[in-house]
C-alpha cells in the first residue's frame, strides 16, 4: 500500500529539511514541498492564487500516486488549519493510500533558534519570526500526530518519524 506522509508546521520550524531527509532515507519515495507550487514574484495571496496552488498540489500528488515506481510520497507545507489539510486531501485519489499526518511543533525558543541563521542570510525577517510564533499554537488543533522537536536534532526527528511510519507497515 502506498503511503502519503503529510508534514505540517509553522514557517521556519524545519519542515523542508526534515522532509527532504526523510525522502533521502526512503527508497522509492518522492518529496514535494508545497511552497514549490507557489513560486510567484510578486507573491500575492488571493483566492485565484490559492486555487492555483491547490490545483498544482493535487496534480503533482495524484501523479505521484499513479506512478508505479513511487511507494512513499512526502508532502510538506504550512498547513495551519484543518480546512487546508482537508482541501489538499479532498482532491487526491486516496483509495488504497495510507495517509499519515505529522505536525511539527516546538518551543518558541527552538523556533527562534531555527530562524537565526535564516535572518542572518536574509532568507527570513524578524516579522516572519513573529508571524511564525503567532501561528505555532494552531498546529496543536490539527487532526495529526504532533512531533515536538524542541529538544531534537533533525536526524533525531527524522528517526522518530521514520519509526512511526515503518511501524504502520
Amino acid at each position: 500500500m502506498k503511503k502519503l506522509i503529510l508534514i505540517s508546521g509553522t514557517m521556519g520550524i524545519g519542515k523542508s529539511t526534515i522532509t527532504e531527509e526523510l525522502s533521502k532515507q526512503t527508497k522509492q519515495s518522492v518529496y514535494l514541498d508545497g511552497d514549490w507550487c507557489w513560486m510567484m514574484n510578486p507573491f500575492i495571496v488571493n483566492e485565484e492564487n490559492k486555487d492555483m496552488v491547490i490545483n498544482n498540489i493535487h496534480f503533482l500528488l495524484n501523479s505521484f500516486i499513479n506512478n508505479s515506481m513511487i511507494n512513499v510520497i512526502y508532502f510538506c507545507w504550512v498547513m495551519d488549519e484543518q480546512k487546508i489539510v482537508d482541501r489538499v486531501l479532498n482532491g487526491i485519489a486516496l483509495e488504497d493510500i495510507d495517509v499519515q499526518h505529522f505536525s511539527l511543533i516546538a518551543s518558541p525558543e527552538k523556533l527562534q533558534k531555527n530562524f537565526e541563521g535564516d535572518i542572518t542570510t536574509g532568507k527570513r525577517t524578524l516579522s516572519d519570526l513573529q508571524r511564525s510564533l503567532d501561528r505555532l499554537p494552531k498546529y496543536t488543533e490539527l487532526r495529526s500526530r504532533k512531533i515536538d522537536i524542541s529538544h531534537y536534532s533533525v536526524a533525531e526527528t527524522v528517526s522518530k518519524i521514520r519509526k512511526i511510519i515503518l511501524a504502520s507497515s
